[in-house]
């Protein structure tokens, strides 16, 4: 069947009055009438979202009984994150994911996130998540010197699955302090299963109690067993940090500098509170499971789409390279690899990767639900209300980035950025609520790409499908095949 929209595609006023209410004008029906329209795929919201985004500063439409309101203007979308988050929450598609992820910092409301996030504050700072670059500059190094072992003329690698397989062993190293150990490995391979199950997970109504319920649904099932190998592999790392740490506090010992075991030793130290606590057991699960999602996927989607548009950009690939071969040198004036006090040297790098994450956002869409009616810009909207706000589409309004589809880093300058207003780049959240390992993710990210780059240009492969899979982080769908070619 042919899958065209349905009802008029031009926007409609600037606010449609129903009641005492205000709302954006947005679809005519209900979004279930529209499941043959060329812009819905339960896959692929974002085809949606960019529909909905030629109604200009916001869309509204409704899904059963449910108002939805899709937000493009950055006053907007900080109202909702800053001036008025105290009259939100984390909205459903972002609740569901508890399901695999309990209560951690992505999915935690109230006074349950804000406790984790004072616990985990300590293991995130600064001079912190510094201690980890040199590990991650040696799984880099390790990972280039593999490339020219197995190099051969022509040959072809998913440059997505090596940049997950790198994150993936520098989480395993700043998290549990070990290499990729088959428990690691496991971990990753159950995340993975979930993902290719999470659309169908998300669209399910009441997953949580047909999963509490134990109906033998097939998806349900296949998620059953996944989150309980999950459960059980994350418990076990978990018990056997805690009685390590158990035995360096009392040999007294210096607990280790992995983020676990920083979390472990973690207390509450609010002062409203009568007495510290720490996180328990199933607390503990949570967090490390958000971390380790959240830590290898998103940084390992911002490099594979930025190794994707330097491929494409052979100037901006050239200007980056010169910035390497420049701050790169020792005191005899070989070429040496990256370390911590390289960052200021490497601004450009910076903006190369600054850019790819406004093209290719990897958390590419929010969302919030509002617990009391709510006016936000010239609308006014019930209680219950969904919120959603999407880096991908708001990243690449020609408003506050001109020749928009343009791979520009010089869009990143401290004088380009000043000029934009805050929220018409967010990649990484904003608000109470912003990212917690923002700062990690940039130092690791650049670290990697300095580290490959100073030796290997990547060729993407001409006639190899791109194409966009939003799931929890934007990954591609069909990878992404490049051919190293060494550089000296």
């Amino acid at each position: 069947m042919t899958r065209e929209p349905v009802g008029p595609a031009s926007p409609g006023p600037p606010i449609v009055q129903k009641g005492q209410y205000r709302f954006p004008p947005g679809l005519r029906l209900n979004l279930p009438f529209y499941y043959f329209a060329s812009f819905f795929d339960r896959t692929n919201p974002i085809l949606l979202f960019e529909y909905l985004s030629k109604y200009g500063r916001a869309a509204h439409y409704r899904m059963l009984s449910s108002h939805v309101i899709l937000l493009n203007d950055p006053s907007d979308i900080r109202e909702v994150l800053v001036d008025k988050a105290h009259l939100f929450i984390k909205e459903r598609t972002q609740k569901r994911m508890k399901i695999l992820l309990g209560d951690g910092l992505i999915t935690a409301d109230g006074e349950t996130h804000k406790r984790h996030r004072r616990i985990a504050a300590p293991a995130f700072h600064r001079q912190r998540i510094q201690a980890y670059a040199a590990t991650i500059v040696g799984h880099a190094a390790a990972m280039r010197d593999q490339w020219e072992k197995d190099w051969q003329p022509g040959r072809q690698i998913d440059i997505a699955a090596e940049m997950m397989r790198l994150a993936l062993q520098i989480t395993a190293r700043t998290l549990f302090d070990t290499e990729v150990t088959p428990e690691i490995a496991a971990i990753n391979h159950e995340a993975n299963s979930v993902m290719e199950i999470y659309n169908d997970l998300i669209a399910m109504p009441r997953a949580e109690d047909l999963l509490r319920w134990h109906i033998p649904i097939p998806v349900l099932t296949r998620f059953r067993k996944s989150k309980a190998h999950l459960d059980s592999v994350v418990d076990a790392m978990i018990s056997a940090k805690q009685a390590e740490s158990a035995r360096a506090a009392s040999e007294g010992r210096p607990i280790g500098g992995d983020l676990l075991s920083m979390l472990i030793a973690a207390r509450d130290e609010d002062p409203a509170q009568p007495s510290s606590k720490k996180l328990d057991s199933e607390e503990l699960r949570d967090e490390v499971m958000t971390i380790f999602l959240a830590g290898y996927e998103t940084v390992a989607n911002a490099l594979a789409w930025t190794w994707l548009l330097l491929g494409q950009n052979p100037e901006a690939e050239s200007r980056l390279h010169n910035e390497l071969d420049t701050a790169l040198l020792d005191s005899s004036g070989h070429a040496r690899l990256p370390t911590l006090e390289d960052l200021p040297s490497l601004p450009y790098t910076e903006m190369v990767l600054a850019e790819s994450m406004r093209l290719y956002p990897p958390a590419w869409a929010m969302g919030r639900q509002a617990t009391e009616d709510v006016a936000i810009g010239p609308y006014h909207v019930p209680s219950g209300t969904f919120f959603f706000f999407s880096q991908y589409i708001v990243h690449r309004d020609p408003k506050y980035f001109p020749d928009p589809l343009a791979f520009r880093p010089e869009r990143f300058t401290a004088e380009a950025k000043a000029q934009r207003p805050r929220f018409a780049y967010f990649p990484f959240g904003g608000g109470g609520r912003q990212c917690i390992g923002e700062s990690f993710a940039w130092m690791e990210a650049i670290l990697v790409l300095a580290t490959l780059a100073q030796r290997w240009r990547l060729k993407v492969v001409e006639g190899h499908p791109i194409a966009l899979q939003p799931k929890i982080t934007l990954r591609p769908k069909h990878g992404i095949q490049v051919i190293p070619e060494a550089r000296n």
